[in-house]
């Protein structure tokens, strides 16, 4: 962040209520008002001078604690994903991916995180870098739910066992949250909604398996604070402001307490 504009000086950077502005956050006016009123922070600093400047690549805003992106050449997509497509912007096996989805976009993004082949549902692609590097590593543990349809009648005791916990060849694991959303008795099948946060391969199917239900369909119905919604498979829609505010500020909080702990 730049200082406030000085007399005799060329100006550097960007004034904050235009960058606010630009980024569709509110008209320069009432961007001028959210300053003054202290809901501006820059770099984790109130600011309050309406001559503040700021570099909008790398200074980080954030409005009432909500993250705002000032870059305009970041941007964000979210896609539901069919069956039978590979998380892989060019498969070498040639099989089905997903640059069905992204080659009429006018930007050139990549997947964050990945869903096996069989699996559908919500995936988050960007151009955005250090997002991407951020949601994807280990210690973020971002909830992620998932509706599967499994083999068999689940019983309750089998969703107690799944949120104590199960040990898998690559360690313990539990679900965070999960519940029976069906059983459908004459096809022996059980719907199941699934919530956890680990990044792990292939970790729900292998979970079910483990308690005797193993997943005939599995879906991604949430990542963080996105929500799949309505859209449908196969389509692709750019995140909304609010979408995007809510996943920039979980994730620059992990940053941030990532590298606390470094």
């Amino acid at each position: 962040m730049t200082t406030p504009d000085q007399p005799g000086g060329a100006p550097e950077g960007v004034r904050l209520q235009k960058a606010l502005a630009a980024a569709g956050v509110a008209s320069r006016r009432v961007a001028e008002q959210l300053i003054v009123e202290g809901r501006v922070e820059v770099n984790g600093r109130v600011v309050t001078e309406l001559g503040s400047r700021i570099d909008p690549v790398a200074d980080k805003v954030a409005v009432d604690g909500t993250a705002v992106q000032l870059d305009q050449e970041k941007r964000y997509f979210m896609l539901n994903k069919p069956r039978g497509v590979v998380s892989s912007m060019r498969d070498e096996q040639g099989r089905p991916d997903l640059r069905t989805f992204t080659d009429a976009l006018d930007v050139r993004v990549f997947n964050v995180g990945r869903l096996d082949g069989d699996t559908s549902g919500l995936l988050l692609l960007t151009n955005d870098g250090e997002l991407a590097h951020v949601l994807a590593h280990p210690s973020f543990g971002v909830e992620k739910t998932y509706i599967a349809k499994v083999k068999g009648r689940m019983t309750p005791q089998t969703l107690q066992q799944l949120k104590r916990g199960i040990d898998l060849e690559d360690g313990p694991i539990r679900a965070d949250r999960a519940k029976i959303l069906q059983t459908q008795a004459g096809a022996g099948h059980t719907m199941v909604e699934v919530t956890l946060h680990s990044g792990r391969n292939r970790i729900v199917r292998r979970m079910l398996d483990a308690v005797g239900h193993p997943v005939v369909e599995l879906v991604r119905r949430q990542f963080g604070p996105l929500h799949l919604g309505t859209l449908k498979s196969g389509a692709l829609r750019e995140l909304t402001r609010v979408e995007l505010g809510a996943l920039l500020t979980i994730a620059r909080a992990a940053d941030e307490q990532r590298k606390g702990n470094g």
